[in-house]
């Protein structure tokens, strides 16, 4: 008999959540920009890292999956301001940000511009699960 793989069931939840007017490069752009803050910062979200048959070693990744959601921009804003209210990890990219260069610049953007006023075009929340389906209450998942 054909044994199945345990199903993990985590009690934490990465999300992602993009402006649903954003083009691909943007989507994918942001996405990997947001991610990256989690990874930095949330250590225990990240795994081990891979070998293969042959003990090539490789970078760990996430240990769980990044669930993407798509959200208009007044939903995107109440998600940060739930998540904010939560005091969950987040990471934020503004439509100021495709403009800028490299990370000083990208600090200085964000600096510049109040919490209520941030043109948010995507978010990273982590988070036990529940306070992360909270967040992102009324997105979709990204098509």
């Amino acid at each position: 008999m054909e044994q199945r793989p345990e199903t993990v069931r985590f009690d934490t939840k990465i999300a992602v959540l993009l402006r649903d007017d954003l083009l691909v490069w943007q989507r994918l752009n942001v996405t990997t920009f947001l991610v990256s803050g989690l990874g930095s910062a949330v250590p225990e979200v990240i795994g081990e890292p891979y070998r293969d048959a042959d003990d090539s070693t490789y970078l760990p990744m996430f240990r769980q999956p990044v669930l993407v959601f798509e959200a208009s921009k007044e939903q995107l804003s109440t998600a940060h301001s739930r998540a904010l209210t939560r005091d969950l990890p987040l990471a934020v990219f503004t439509s100021d940000l495709f403009a800028t260069g490299h990370d000083r610049d990208n600090r200085a953007a964000i600096r510049a511009v109040r919490t209520s006023a941030l043109d948010l075009v995507g978010i990273a929340v982590y988070g036990p699960r529940n306070a992360v389906d909270r967040v992102t209450k009324g997105a979709q998942m990204h098509p």
